[in-house]
């Protein structure tokens, strides 16, 4: 009976050590794996806000979720578990999330994620306003395949102007079933239009939102994303991005064009 107090004993300071210096118990997932899990996740939150549509019912968010289980090879019962044993030791999450805040800044600052300063000039026919790099790989590795923009200018953007989203885009092939997408939308006062968009093969492409003459236009924003459902694909890489402002009646070359709606 001794000997079992002795090995229980044991075994609960071991237990207690192996947290002290940072170990996690069997099942649970260790502080680097919980750091990159709940990155992601924190990303697949993000992505939900931003695509709150298409993600309007349970489903479609598990789905998601289900996403970043598989790539980090995992399911649901550790995530929910590894939750819990952090819940019960917030002085080792805490540490964890500090580094996850650390990692997140890493992504956005790769994802070129640098808001300039948005110039409105009514006296220029034109003006280039994209705010992030001007390339972009998707990888079906990624959770979230794409950028977001938001653009909010400090003088608002003159009645009737134009917004010409255009890319040059390689790596697709014949059959996707999933295509990178674009969506362009302008608040104008109690309206928002936006313009939506797929591209299914390689080239340059062009999504232009015209919006409506008599409203000055508050904030542009969108992204330009691809659902990783189907993750057979290999890397596309879009570069030459540029987000033009146009004054109204200003004349330029239209290669494509989407037509707008209001919400």
């Amino acid at each position: 009976m001794r000997n079992k107090g002795h090995i229980a004993g044991l075994c609960l300071g071991m237990f207690f050590l192996a947290v002290a210096c940072g170990k996690t118990p069997k099942g649970i997932l260790s502080e680097k794996e919980m750091q990159q899990v709940q990155a992601d996740m924190i990303l697949a939150d993000a992505l939900v806000g931003v695509k709150g549509n298409e993600y309007a019912n349970d489903t479609s968010k598990l789905a998601l979720y289900e996403s970043v289980f598989r790539k980090h090879k995992i399911n649901r019962e550790k995530y929910d578990s590894s939750l819990v044993w952090y819940g019960k030791n917030l002085d080792i999450y805490m540490k964890v999330y500090e580094r996850i805040i650390a990692d997140l800044g890493i992504r956005i600052h790769d994802l070129g994620d640098i808001q300039t300063v948005a110039v409105s000039s009514s006296k220029r026919d034109s003006v280039e306003i994209w705010p992030r790099r001007t390339y972009l790989t998707i990888s079906p590795q990624s959770v979230f395949s794409g950028a977001t923009f938001d653009i909010k200018p400090d003088i608002i953007y003159p009645s009737g102007s134009t917004f010409v989203l255009g890319m040059r885009v390689w790596g697709l092939r014949d059959g996707m079933e999933l295509c990178p997408e674009i969506r362009v939308s302008a608040e104008q006062r109690d309206t928002v239009i936006r313009v939506e968009s797929k591209i299914d093969k390689d080239g340059y492409y062009q999504t232009i939102l015209r919006t409506m003459p008599t409203r000055q236009v508050r904030r542009i924003y969108g992204y330009i994303w691809m659902n990783n459902t189907d993750s057979t694909y290999n890397k596309i890489y879009i570069d030459n991005i540029t987000l033009t402002r146009y004054n109204y009646g200003t004349e330029f070359e239209v290669l494509e064009e989407e037509k707008p709606l209001e919400e």
